[in-house]
């Protein structure tokens, strides 16, 4: 293995470098989605993403003969360990040709990483916190990427594999065909649920009212998964970043949320209209021309993706999505949408999974993170 060779990020050429090279390895692929290479720039940048303010980080790039041919991240999130007492060091942004001395190299790095600060276990991809991307793909290769998920090619998880990584957590991911009319037993069930528990479906008629709810929805989501062995607390820092990041652009018809008789949030969805073709288009670019891609994906398209989803534990398994659902069809079948996609949720999420099955949801994707225990 002597002919790579590894090199940390350090200069901003560098990390430019570290941004595009997927961008380059995956030029040809119809199922790749590149991300804006100002948002990832964001990523390592300790005033745009809270999570470094608690967390370590390195990058770097694996070269052969002067060619950059794979990259990979290491990171240690303290408040993790110190918090809930979890120990490993997270690997991610790992990319690397069919070359199994490149994703050696790379893999080495996140053990050589994990030996200098004393731990014994190294899991990946995955990112900073549990709202980052997470989980290579192990099934669904020849399906279009959302800009949510990670996309990979068919020989990642052999190489890892053959490493000696094992399986850790799985994810899957489901497209459910969008109704045209809702089944007759959702409608009478959602006005039941909704005269049971005295709820009311939200109504927005602008931005700004969505915004005092963005602090309650991440609240939410702690308590819809913090029995999930995976999930760590959301910081107010990081609240705060993602309310001035996202919810200014977000369509308020693609949000429905719902209260209780005392207007406590009991539940809430974010769907957003698919930007993965925008986003190929771009390449990495919004300006000067790609914004308009972007701007017409909002107005006219077939598919949507769910990416938050938030039920309170007192209310799962109650029938509560059936008022989500109506609302979302209500609010989306005038846009044109035909197809929802799902986000990943961990296989043993059976609470999550149980919310699609009244809409006959096709399982198209699963994806993995792997472990490796190096304390031998």
């Amino acid at each position: 293995m002597e002919n790579i060779i590894i090199k940390q990020v350090v200069t901003e050429s560098d990390l430019i470098k570290f941004i595009k090279f997927p961008m380059e390895l995956y030029k040809n692929n119809p199922n790749f989605v590149p991300p804006l290479i100002n948002d990832e720039k964001d990523i390592w940048n300790k005033d745009e993403n809270p999570a470094l303010q608690y967390s370590q980080a390195k990058q770097f790039l694996a070269y052969k003969n002067d060619k950059i041919v794979g990259r990979i991240a290491v990171m240690i999130n303290n408040k993790e360990a110190q918090e809930l007492g979890i120990k490993k060091v997270r690997f991610g942004w790992i990319d690397f040709i069919d070359d199994e001395e490149v994703s050696k190299a790379l893999i080495d790095e996140a053990i050589k990483f994990a030996k200098e600060n004393q731990i014994d276990k190294i899991e990946g991809p995955m990112g900073f916190t549990n709202l980052d991307k997470a989980g290579m793909l192990i099934f669904g290769f020849d399906k279009l990427a959302t800009m949510i998920g990670i996309y990979n090619f068919e020989y990642y998880p052999k190489h890892l594999e053959k490493l000696g990584l094992v399986k850790e957590k799985e994810w899957v991911e489901f497209e459910l065909q969008f109704p045209d009319v809702l089944p007759e037993k959702i409608e009478k069930f959602s006005a039941l649920i909704a005269q049971k528990y005295k709820l009311r479906t939200l109504k927005f008629n602008n931005k700004k009212e969505i915004l005092p709810y963005v602090e309650p929805m991440f609240k939410l989501l702690d308590e819809t998964y913090k029995s999930l062995s995976t999930y760590t607390p959301i910081s107010d820092e990081q609240i705060k970043s993602y309310k001035e990041k996202y919810f200014s652009f977000i369509d308020k018809d693609y949000i429905t949320c719902v209260a209780d008789e005392n207007d406590n949030l009991v539940a809430f969805a974010i769907t957003m209209p698919s930007y993965s073709k925008a986003l190929q288009k771009a390449n990495g670019k919004l300006f000067p021309f790609a914004w308009w891609h972007f701007l017409q994906a909002g107005k006219k398209n077939d598919r949507a993706n769910f990416y938050l989803i938030g039920i309170h534990p007192e209310y799962q398994r109650r029938g509560v999505t059936s008022m989500i659902f109506k609302s979302i069809q209500m609010n989306l079948k005038s846009k044109g949408i035909k197809f929802l996609e799902t986000n990943p949720e961990l296989e043993e999420n059976k609470n999550v999974q149980v919310l699609w099955q009244d809409y006959h949801p096709v399982h198209h994707k699963s994806r993995r993170t792997y472990s490796l225990n190096i304390a031998d």
